[in-house]
């Protein structure tokens, strides 16, 4: 708003007279004026007294003991990106079970790999398998239990083709229709690995026939490639397992055995026909499924399967820790069996179903190339059977494991294990970090925030985005009493101590031998001395 002073001047005046009017004039116009408020005065209220002390808080005045100072906020760039508001990640959507807190966005975390893989958005998956990576008591096992058993209720299966701790037996039992198949252990269950499976409903399906084919003599190959250890097969070995296999496919009518090709081996080492060569070939693997027939694995594996797969259960344990326990090739050699028998009865397209593989300890999966291979184009048709693989592993160095340094295997088991594009990092130890960065390609930052998690929080990879989950924080009270796995080494209640008795005092009382003062204690001997 603009002020206008009109003045009027009296014509009559002097010369000083009219000086002195036009000051008189313009002091008045001041005084009108209002004066401008200092910056200070427009954002704080008058002091309360005078001066720079006071007595305090008056009424709609301050303190003013010295004068406010508000210094400018520094940070780096990353850290004053998390100061702006309105800038909490999406997340996955609402689609599939709940799977913990997303902590970046403070919301519900809901997974499945199959909503994640039909996701046509930039959030979207081109895999269904998830890698589970970290270290001991991190949370690893409650997660996937926790994903799997909340899956249920969305129509997904669970199956465990190998639990060598019986850690899934529990969870099996407590779901209602869930099935337990043991395996050793006075059991008279017996899987055949070379099972065939369900036909899918295109029988001449070319690509079916290889992939049985394939599962078949990729099984028998591994098997005596890992009772051999280091040793490779040569290339008659490998024809007369062929010509085992062959031989006892067609005298079973597509029902071969271990103990069928055990007796066609046999055979050929009598009489191999026109290539002598057969018989030398026949010899090391008819000795190591000699094991399977006659030795330590006899009555498992050997003969027809005297159970089948509920397809319809909504989880299927295979428990093997009975024979987990006896040796570290039994478990691979069971291993082995039993997820190639798995694998034969859920390759069923026709069936239309969804299914968890838990592959726990997975290393064990791929300790031949024979296995690799077959691992690797598991992993591949696993989008075409409708299968989401779950390879849980304590560290990736236990993939040295595998083959030696700078090998064909190993690098194809870190290959294999790189690829697989959905992964969850728990809590890992120091020395992971560098395998992160150059295997999985994880950047340093989150590295380092991995080795500070706590249990039960889990950095998850899905597609390009990653998200800091903590999946105990929806956790039931049921489901943690039921997916712990570290009963044993829960400490005793030490709230009344145990009292020592007093006659074990001055047992356990230290008391000093008596000091040897003689001179015969300076001429004896030390112990170094002493002939021994």
């Amino acid at each position: 708003m603009v002020r206008h002073i009109a003045v009027f001047e009296p014509n009559d005046l002097s010369r000083r007279q009219r000086r002195k009017f036009n000051q008189d004039a313009a002091r008045s116009g001041r005084e009108i004026e209002p004066a401008k408020p200092r910056r200070r005065d427009r954002t704080l209220p008058d002091a309360a007294v005078t001066g720079p002390f006071g007595p305090g808080m008056g009424r709609g005045s301050y303190w003013n003991l010295a004068r406010p100072s508000i210094p400018s906020h520094q940070a780096t760039s990353r850290q004053i990106a998390g100061i702006y508001p309105f800038i909490a990640d999406g997340g996955l959507g609402h689609r599939g079970p709940i799977l913990g807190v997303d902590l970046n966005a403070d919301a519900l975390w809901h997974f499945s790999p199959w909503e994640a893989y039909a996701d046509v958005s930039e959030r979207g998956t081109f895999s269904t398998n998830l890698l589970v990576l970290g270290a001991y008591r991190a949370g690893k096992s409650g997660t996937v239990k926790t994903l799997v058993t909340r899956s249920i209720a969305f129509g997904h299966q669970a199956v465990v083709p190998s639990d060598p701790k019986g850690e899934w037996v529990a969870v099996a039992e407590a779901v209602p229709r869930g099935v337990v198949i043991r395996i050793g252990g006075g059991s008279s269950a017996r899987l055949n690995p070379l099972d065939r499976g369900p036909r899918r409903a295109d029988a001449d399906d070319e690509q079916h026939e290889k992939m049985v084919n394939q599962r078949r003599i990729t099984t028998l190959i591994s098997l005596v490639e890992m009772a051999l250890g280091s040793t490779r097969l040569t290339a008659v070995e490998h024809a007369a397992i062929h010509d085992a296999l062959e031989q006892c496919i067609a005298a079973t009518a597509d029902r071969p055995t271990l103990r069928g090709v055990y007796e066609k081996l046999g055979a050929i080492v009598e009489d191999a026909g026109s290539d002598f060569r057969l018989s030398d070939g026949a010899v090391q693997p008819r000795f190591v499924l000699r094991r399977f027939v006659e030795g330590d694995l006899s009555g498992l594996f050997e003969d027809e399967s005297t159970v089948a797969f509920d397809a319809d259960a909504p989880i299927v344990v295979v428990d093997t820790s009975e024979l987990f326990a006896r040796s570290e090739l039994v478990a691979q050699l069971t291993q082995v069996c039993t997820t190639a028998w798995i694998q034969a009865v859920v390759s069923d397209r026709s069936a239309r179903r969804t299914r968890y593989l838990i592959r726990e300890e997975g290393w064990r999966d791929m300790t031949s190339l024979a296995s690799l291979q077959m691992f690797q184009q598991w992993l591949k048709l696993s989008r075409h059977y409708g299968i989401s693989n779950i390879v849980i592993l304590h560290k990736l160095s236990d993939l040295d494991a595998v083959g030696d340094t700078d090998s064909k295997e190993r690098n194809l088991a870190y290959s294999i294990v790189g690829d697989i594009e959905n992964k969850f990092v728990f809590r890992v130890n120091h020395q992971e970090a560098a395998s992160l960065r150059e295997r999985l390609n994880i950047p340093s930052t989150h590295v380092e925030d991995a080795r500070r998690l706590r249990m039960g929080v889990f950095l998850a990879y899905v597609g390009q985005y990653a998200y800091a989950v903590d999946c105990f924080a929806t956790s039931t009270e049921w489901e943690y009493e039921l997916f712990k796995t570290d009963d044993a080494m829960q400490q005793r209640d030490q709230s009344t101590p145990e009292l020592i008795k007093a006659d074990e005092l001055d047992r356990l009382w230290y008391s000093p031998a008596a000091a040897d003062t003689s001179i015969e204690g300076w001429r004896t001997p030390s112990g170094k001395e002493t002939p021994q």
